[in-house]
């Protein structure tokens, strides 16, 4: 597992990765903030760009 000293788990999303609302989401470091009841993995950018991604498209680092 990828931790920065805050305990926050960081990684990248896999090529093609879309978001829940079909749009492609950009190839980063994000910070894993938690995954929905729906399944969906909630990632940010930062504090201003978070995406909800499928769970399977993320990879460590």
């Amino acid at each position: 597992m990828n931790t920065q000293d805050n305990g926050s788990y960081r990684f990248s999303v896999l090529p093609g990765t879309r978001d829940h609302r079909g749009f492609f989401v950009q190839e980063t470091t994000y910070e894993l903030v938690d995954v929905s009841d729906a399944g969906w993995a909630r990632i940010c950018l930062d504090s201003a760009a978070c995406y909800y991604v499928d769970p399977a498209n993320i990879k460590t680092l």
